[in-house]
């Protein structure tokens, strides 16, 4: 990809647990453009997550990168010191956690918050601090920012206790914004207004996001590419519009159909994925969809799981049977 700011080449990361050695992200390449968004899905416990905390070495104590390289900007992220990474991350690269609940501080005021992620990259007076607070603050879409500026998070709606976690997280103007599920913990209303509001932040700053979310409408409102992940693998890559109008993997395929659609019957039944995900601690040679797969082969079970490749121009899919055809049509953006 032309002018990349980041790039994931073979991403291994391991956690060690009481089952064994896990891995949630395994052999993983990707790549994002400047000014671009790049959407993560799959189920739950598919390795989004845990793709994010390698980008910024947040991982926990259990977990390890085991391989791989995180190119931001050209520059191999896991050949930096823990001072240098500290000094990258917040001011270059940010991100926008799950919950708003978990990710305030419960005892520190609104500003404070704020106020702290600023300072600890730049070098301004308390005053100039305050200022910039509230202007931060009024830029993520808050009412009244001079107001909320010394409420605690306790006193914040879900909407707004989400807007400031991301007024901290593009303070300083960031040029890569990771969004994990930015709006899972509001209604749909207050959902429109924050995905406005960053739409409107990534034109006016160019900035480049990766976006984890479950939610189907949400990355075809967002996203220019999207990544399926599934057991801790992207098992299909490709532009927005041509992976709801052609998906190749039987598994995204399957998401897919799973969605309420307005052109299905009301009374009509939803596709079901059969089965459950695999235990990443119980993964084997073969591909790990293959106990739920539609479309499984002979060769399936007897090769081991296919590589991603380039089935189409700029689509990628690890599958030994792609879809190659579907009704499926991308929602209105």
């Amino acid at each position: 990809m032309p002018d990349s700011i980041l790039r994931l080449e073979n991403l291994t990361t391991e956690f060690t647990t009481p089952e064994g050695v896990i891995r949630p992200v395994n052999g993983v390449t990707l790549e994002l453009g400047r000014g671009r968004t790049l959407a993560l899905t799959g189920e739950s416990g598919s390795g989004k997550t845990s793709i994010a905390l390698s980008i910024l070495n947040l991982l926990p104590h259990a977990a390890r990168i085991a391989g791989g390289h995180i190119y931001f900007r050209g520059e191999d992220l896991l050949g930096l010191t823990s001072e240098e990474m500290r000094r990258i991350r917040g001011r270059e690269v940010a991100m926008v956690f799950q919950d708003p609940a978990t990710g305030l501080n419960p005892v520190l005021s609104v500003g404070q918050q704020v106020e702290e992620a600023i300072t600890t990259h730049l070098d301004l007076s308390k005053r100039e601090a305050r200022a910039r607070t509230i202007e931060v603050l009024a830029h993520a879409g808050l009412p009244d920012p001079p107001g909320i500026i010394d409420r605690f998070p306790f006193q914040l709606s879900g909407g707004m206790a989400q807007r400031v976690t991301i007024a901290i997280a593009v303070a300083l103007n960031p040029q890569l914004l990771i969004l994990d599920e930015p709006t899972s913990a509001v209604d749909v209303t207050v959902q429109a207004a924050i995905l406005e509001d960053l739409r409107r932040m990534q034109d006016e700053r160019g900035t480049s996001i990766v976006l984890i979310t479950h939610d189907f409408g949400i990355v075809a409102q967002m996203a220019d590419e999207v990544a399926v992940m599934y057991a801790g693998s992207v098992v299909e890559q490709a532009p927005v519009r041509t992976l709801f109008e052609r998906p190749l993997h039987p598994y995204t395929w399957s998401l897919l159909g799973s969605r309420p659609r307005l052109d299905r019957e009301v009374d009509g039944p939803l596709v079901a994925i059969r089965g459950n995900p695999p235990s990443l601690a119980e993964l084997g040679t073969e591909c790990a969809f293959l106990d739920r797969c539609p479309k499984a082969l002979s060769k399936c079970r007897a090769e081991p799981a296919p590589e991603l490749a380039q089935l189409e121009p700029g689509h990628a899919a690890a599958c030994y049977n792609p879809v190659f055809h579907s009704q499926l049509q991308v929602p209105a953006r």
